[in-house]
């Protein structure tokens, strides 16, 4: 589809919606903040808009539907996938500055709230009236609800309590006509018609701008433990995981670290991390002070019989926190191997996880990549993170294909492209490989139906034909 630019006459309209030339921004310094994301490649906008509610978002959609102008909104833009990219050009929504509202109404155990409101906030408003905000992506600190609505993020607590959309009881929403609508409401019951929420939380911006959301809250679990195992064999570790889950215990939290992580994390600061070892578990649960006694002992004895090399349970609020130190530190101390990293969340059947480390493994030794494994091993989401150097072409190209083959082993296994981070334009290569033909088609006609002309972040979840994975910056 041809795209209209944007010209001095559809400035000068924009500027009519929003006349505060501080959130309309043209200048080539402030556009090159909104170029890129957490992901990889640059796309320069046109315009970028910092709106501050729902009528002004509405008047820009409505004249971006008109003039056929391509629209991305965008957060802390925080995303592995390249959601919010504007790979066409066009006019970037700035939705961090839209941060108003944050209610929390106890009584109904709900929270709502505006797009641009840290995911960080709404976990601690909640915390403050003893409820809890499950969805705990690791960019939570940074990253807005709008951007997690829109990826359908996860996290750490994913395993037991689930992703964003399980927390979703309605929303307000500019369609791609600019009409203003709500979907759901403020009840957990809520059968009326289609879930277009449901639709709506996940499908990364491309039928229209989530303007508020109603969330769900859930009382806090009064107690927690946590243990670390070390395993020799890191397909051990996955069929530990697999007994453990199988056991009839639920963790909140199950995190593995390959030994490359290990390596790295010791290298960026020393933890006392076995080296030698080929995997880390991490393994919390929560609930009633007596159950998370009895279940975190009956977790460490699995480990045990299965062949962990050491098992140590923290018995205090400090001790935990030292134990999931390693983990948070993962992420950076990996990008100092190399100073560009490929995060990938292929997810597996749990069943399948000892199967997904030996395909990691093959696939690391035959491209000779630096593929590190880590991530929410409980729920299958693992991260497979590839480290290299986009300067050098022919290790990108051995890193595309080892993308391309992590991706296929997913799928073959019963898994999925996407876990948590969503699909992008990194992945849109490969929608077909995991939906068919028909199956994708049916979502290109949803797609349509929304959005006519095609305006709501153009280049995302949906390939153009012939599309390839590139990972090669000219």
């Amino acid at each position: 589809m041809a795209y209209s630019k944007v010209d001095q006459g559809i400035l000068a309209s924009l500027r009519q919606i929003i006349p505060d030339p501080k959130r309309l921004l043209t200048d080539k310094q402030d556009l090159a903040g909104y170029s890129y994301d957490a992901s990889f490649g640059t796309y320069w906008p046109e315009v970028v808009i910092q709106p501050k509610n729902t009528e002004e978002v509405a008047a820009v959609i409505k004249l971006a539907n008109a003039q056929k102008i391509p629209v991305y909104p965008r957060g802390q833009s925080t995303s592995l996938s390249g959601g919010p990219l504007p790979v066409e050009g066009g006019i970037v929504l700035d939705l961090s500055k839209m941060n108003h509202k944050l209610e929390v109404h106890a009584d109904d155990l709900i929270a709502i709230v505006s797009p641009g409101v840290l995911t960080a906030a709404i976990h601690e408003a909640a915390e403050k009236v003893g409820l809890m905000y499950p969805p705990d992506p690791s960019s939570s600190a940074v990253s807005t609800i709008g951007g997690n609505l829109a990826e359908n993020s996860g996290g750490p607590l994913g395993l037991k309590y689930g992703v964003t959309k399980d927390y979703v009881l309605g929303l307000e929403v500019v369609t791609p006509e600019g009409e203003v609508i709500r979907t759901g409401g403020r009840t957990v019951k809520n059968v009326t018609g289609y879930d277009l929420t449901k639709l709506l939380v996940g499908s990364e911006g491309t039928l229209g701008v989530i303007t508020e959301a109603t969330l769900q809250l859930i009382p806090k679990p009064p107690a927690a433990a946590t243990l670390l195992a070390i395993f020799d064999d890191i397909v051990k570790s996955g069929e530990a995981i697999s007994k453990v889950l199988t056991s009839g215990i639920l963790p909140a939290k199950m995190e593995i670290m390959d030994q490359a992580c290990i390596i790295a994390v010791e290298s960026y600061e020393p933890l006392g991390l076995p080296v030698d070892a080929e995997a880390i578990i991490l393994i919390e649960v929560d609930g009633h002070p007596r159950a998370v006694e009895e279940e975190i002992r009956e977790a460490a004895e699995i480990c045990e019989r299965i062949g962990a090399r050491q098992v140590q349970i923290a018995s205090t609020a400090a001790e935990r926190a030292n134990l999931w130190k390693a983990r948070k530190m993962v992420s950076p101390a990996i990008t100092r191997v190399k100073p560009t990293k490929i995060s990938e969340d292929a997810t597996v059947p749990r069943s399948q996880i000892p199967a997904m480390f030996s395909r990691l493994k093959q696939i690391r030794e035959k491209y000779q990549v630096n593929l590190v494994v880590f991530g929410h091993a409980g729920d299958g989401n693992l991260h497979p993170n590839i480290v290299a150097d986009k300067r050098d072409k022919e290790e990108m190209q051995r890193v595309e294909k080892a993308v391309e083959e992590i991706f296929q082993a997913a799928i073959e296994l019963g898994g999925t492209l996407s876990g948590e981070h969503g699909i992008g334009n990194m992945k849109a290569p490969f929608m077909e490989m995991e939906l068919g033909t028909a199956g994708l088609d049916m979502m290109k006609r949803i797609k349509d139906s929304w959005d006519p002309n095609n305006i709501m972040n153009p280049g995302k979840i949906f390939p153009k034909p012939g599309q390839k994975l590139n990972l090669t910056e000219e």
